[in-house]
C-alpha cells in the first residue's frame, strides 16, 4: 500500500468538492460581517438602543481597533501591501494559469477579502479624520457592514458558480 496515495485519498485536495471547503467559506464571511473594524455589531446595536455605558464602551472599542489599524498601516503599509500583492500574484498564476485548484479556492476567497481590508482601513482612516459619533458612528460602521455583506454575497456566488463549473468538468472527465 502506497501511504502518500492513501492520504491523498482521505484528504481531498479538490476544493469545491470538499464540504470542509463550504463550511470555511461560510464562516469566513460571517466572520467578517459580524466583525466590523474589530466590533461585534452586536455590539453596535446595543450600543444604539440603550446608550450610555453600551455607546462609551463601542465609542472607545473602535476608537482602539481604529488606532491599531492605522498604526500598523502607518508603520508597515507599504511592506504588507507589496507582500499581499506578491503572494496574491502567486496564488492567481497557480489558480489559473497552472490550473491549481486548491489555489483557486484560495484566491476566491482572499481576493475579496483583500478588498474588504481596503475598505476597513478607508473607514479607519474617515474614523479618524472625521472623529464621529453616535449616531454618524452607526451610520458609518452600519454602511461598512453593508458593503463587506455585498461583497461577500457576490463573492459566495462567484465561488459556487465557479465551483459547479469545476465539479461539472470534473464529472465530464475534461
Amino acid at each position: 500500500m502506497d501511504w502518500t496515495q492513501t492520504l491523498f485519498d482521505v484528504i481531498d485536495f479538490r476544493s469545491f468538492s470538499n464540504l470542509w471547503f463550504w463550511i470555511m467559506l461560510a464562516v469566513v464571511w460571517s466572520s467578517a460581517s459580524h466583525w466590523v473594524l474589530g466590533v461585534p455589531f452586536d455590539m453596535v446595536l446595543r450600543a444604539k438602543r440603550h446608550g450610555g455605558q453600551a455607546l462609551q464602551d463601542l465609542e472607545d472599542l473602535v476608537r482602539i481597533n481604529v488606532n491599531r489599524l492605522l498604526y500598523v498601516s502607518h508603520v508597515a503599509g507599504l511592506w504588507l501591501a507589496g507582500f499581499v500583492a506578491f503572494v496574491l500574484t502567486g496564488l492567481v498564476m497557480l489558480a489559473f494559469w497552472y490550473g491549481v485548484e486548491l489555489a483557486q479556492a484560495v484566491v476566491l476567497i482572499a481576493l475579496p477579502m483583500t478588498l474588504v481590508s481596503a475598505l476597513s482601513l478607508r473607514a479607519a482612516r474617515r474614523i479618524e479624520r472625521d472623529a464621529p459619533h453616535g449616531e454618524a458612528l452607526f451610520r458609518l460602521l452600519a454602511r461598512h457592514r453593508f458593503w463587506t455583506q455585498a461583497i461577500g454575497m457576490l463573492s459566495i456566488f462567484v465561488t459556487a458558480m465557479y465551483g459547479m463549473y469545476q465539479n461539472l468538468l470534473v464529472l465530464r472527465g475534461l
